[in-house]
């Protein structure tokens, strides 16, 4: 009985400490669209997230559950042995070809990979190399972060600072620039960016609501790396949010690009 007892708590043991180094988490949600004038439609989303630790090594393995059989959605580990930093992507899947948020398409890439980093801090900078031969170097100074990556198709440069309670972001991209602004006045939110967008979010008897203009958008064709975009008229929404004890969230969303009515249950995990 004994021995019994001890092979049980050894085993229990052993299950206890494997679990311990494995996080969960994931979200869920049903959406009510009345579709303006068009037919309406309820979706579903549900995700899951498995995160394994050991030691340095990080093992995320994440699936789409609102179907009849479940779908990976990625798989990818990662390890960092002193300076160097060795990530490997092994899922390819459609994901990769369709924008989420559009349904655009982008010209089909195997996605999968081994990336090699080298992160050698020289005063306050840091220097990054990976295996494509991109070189980044990033760093704080005077209160500005800055980080500069040279690449084959053009170099990006990004700069942001908090200046007179502003939130400013300043990003070059081969040659053009692009810039967005955030700030708070009177207890309200706003963002600006160089695209003309502006949202504003603030507090309404225990709720949330958020102001949106969005920017005219032009048609852009797909490459290797960037999604393709199809042209949309400018359009404002008006979002109100509410958090629940229960832990869940709801919200009501109308906007005046199609005149429709939103209503969105979440909660996440």
């Amino acid at each position: 009985m004994k021995k019994l007892i001890a092979l049980f708590a050894v085993s229990t043991l052993a299950s206890t400490a494997a679990t311990a180094g494995i996080a969960l988490s994931g979200a869920a949600s049903v959406s009510y669209d009345d579709n303006g004038s068009a037919a309406s439609a309820t979706t579903y989303d549900a995700d899951i997230t498995l995160v394994g630790t050991a030691g340095g090594t990080t093992f995320t393995y994440s699936m789409d559950v609102d179907r009849a059989a479940p779908a990976t959605t990625g798989a990818a580990m990662a390890t960092t042995i002193g300076p160097v930093t060795i990530a490997a992507d092994m899922f390819d899947a459609a994901e990769s070809v369709t924008d989420s948020g559009t349904g655009n398409v982008k010209v089909q890439s195997v996605d999968t990979g081994v990336t090699i980093s080298l992160d050698a801090p020289i005063g306050d900078a840091t220097v990054g190399l990976d295996n494509s031969g991109n070189v980044t170097v990033s760093g704080t100074w005077s209160g500005v972060t800055v980080s500069h990556t040279s690449k084959k198709g053009g170099d990006t440069t990004t700069a942001a600072a908090a200046i007179a309670g502003m939130d400013i972001s300043v990003t070059n991209k081969a040659g053009a620039t692009t810039w967005s602004l955030g700030t708070t006045v009177s207890g309200v939110d706003l963002t600006l960016n160089s695209k003309q967008a502006i949202t504003a979010a603030f507090g309404l008897t225990g709720n949330t609501m958020t102001v949106s203009h969005v920017a005219a958008v032009a048609t852009a064709v797909s490459t290797a790396t960037t999604h393709s975009v199809s042209a949309v008229k400018a359009y404002s929404t008006v979002a109100i949010s509410r958090d629940l004890t229960s832990g869940a969230a709801l919200s009501a969303t109308y906007s005046s690009k199609d005149d429709s009515l939103t209503l969105k249950a979440s909660v996440a995990f």
